[in-house]
């Protein structure tokens, strides 16, 4: 994969790596032009993939100033091993914790993290278990997994899902979806608000007040939660997906312009 140093033009490389259950995750890395130590991983979100336009959009940003982005698939999405319905939330920690380990094995000595919906519960669960991040940027991050699906299905698509392994499509298409009832077992023991007490890099959370998804008190408590320098923008009008052109660009430009200001440190 791509190194740390002795660049000279601008790299993309697709490469592979091993989570620790052995599954192969499928990752990106897009560096600028000359040397760089400093890199972004980015998460994204559920039913998403590495190349989603927030990722892209960030690298590019990213990029521009001198700093370097790895954005993977999660298990059964994009290009990594599946099925995607064996998904739980503690595997998609497990996979940003290998990313992040094979960064810094690369030479990356300043290493921020993004996550995006359910890459941000990943994010916000992963920093919760790292000292060395620079920052932590959360895009409408999902804090309790287990409450927002109970308040989205309710309680007869709950019965369903826990009968038939599957559930309606929550990006809004037409088929079921297969995602075994272990995801919503595994969830409630993966809420985010005591772990993120841990979190120690400056964290910022980006979300729209019409998010149709992530409940909006959630990213408030867990604000209040955070012990450490923080921000949140609450963008007025947008939706989950940011599905205006200004909304996504605003929000894009916050959470380039934190890891960016975060990033900033030169290799030495």
């Amino acid at each position: 994969m791509p190194q740390a140093s002795d660049l000279q033009l601008p790299l993309e490389e697709r490469f592979s790596f091993l989570d620790p259950q052995g599954h192969r995750v499928v990752a990106i890395v897009s560096l600028p032009p000359g040397r760089t130590d400093r890199i972004a991983v980015l998460c994204h979100g559920f039913l998403s993939s590495k190349t989603s336009s927030t990722n892209k959009t960030l690298t590019h940003l990213l990029v521009d100033q001198g700093i370097g982005t790895c954005c993977f698939d999660f298990f059964g999405q994009g290009e990594s091993d599946g099925p995607f319905e064996q998904i739980t939330t503690t595997l998609g920690v497990h996979q940003a914790q290998a990313a992040i380990d094979l960064m810094k094995q690369n030479g990356y000595r300043h290493i921020g993290l993004m996550g995006s919906s359910f890459g941000g519960l990943v994010s916000i669960l992963t920093a919760a278990q790292r000292t060395d991040l620079a920052c932590l940027a959360l895009k409408c991050p999902v804090v309790d997994f287990a409450e927002e699906l109970r308040l989205g299905f309710g309680p007869d698509e709950m019965a369903q899902w826990e009968a038939t392994d599957t559930i309606p499509n929550i990006m809004g298409g037409p088929d079921r979806i297969s995602l075994r009832y272990a995801f919503y077992e595994d969830a409630l023991h993966r809420i985010a608000y005591d772990p993120a007490r841990s979190i120690t890099a400056p964290t910022i959370i980006v979300q729209g007040d019409k998010d149709e998804h992530v409940p909006l008190h959630q990213s408030r408590r867990l604000f209040d939660t955070l012990r450490v320098k923080k921000h949140i923008e609450m963008l007025p009008g947008a939706d989950h997906q940011f599905t205006k052109g200004e909304d996504f660009t605003r929000m894009t430009k916050i959470i380039a312009e934190w890891l960016i200001s975060h990033l900033s440190s030169p290799p030495d």
